[in-house]
């Protein structure tokens, strides 16, 4: 009995590689968290702390495999925020380039607030 080869020996001929757009977009919100100057903020629902959250994206695939990015964040305070800015577009494009392949056409980023990054400790007591 011989070994039957399953397909081409050229990697690039096996097939294709889908990445999904929820990976896309997990890859964006971990690159700009991870970005210094951003910040975690407390969530909460019904004034109950659920636990943190951080950046938010939007990530939407053009037909030639470059990506469109919405990304919303909180940056420390005080901070000059043109520069924490680039320094989390950069990341992010390099993080998408490094990870995915995919190259970054358009970035935009919505800072949706300062904070000074000490936030207070919770009591477990509700104040009326």
């Amino acid at each position: 009995m011989t070994a039957r080869r399953a397909g081409p020996d050229d990697p690039a001929e096996r097939g294709r590689l889908a990445i999904a757009p929820t990976v896309l977009r997990k890859i964006v919100e971990h690159a700009a968290d991870g970005t210094p100057g951003t910040l975690l903020h407390e969530r909460r629902l019904a004034g109950i702390g659920v636990g943190t959250a951080g950046a938010t994206a939007r990530v939407a695939e053009g037909p030639d495999g470059a990506v469109d990015v919405a990304l919303e964040l909180a940056l420390r305070y005080p901070a000059p925020v043109r520069a924490a800015v680039e320094a989390v577009r950069a990341r992010v494009s390099g993080e998408l380039e490094r990870i995915a392949g995919r190259h970054v056409r358009a970035l935009s980023v919505t800072v949706s607030g300062l904070r000074t990054g000490v936030e207070p400790v919770p009591t477990g007591r509700r104040v009326e």
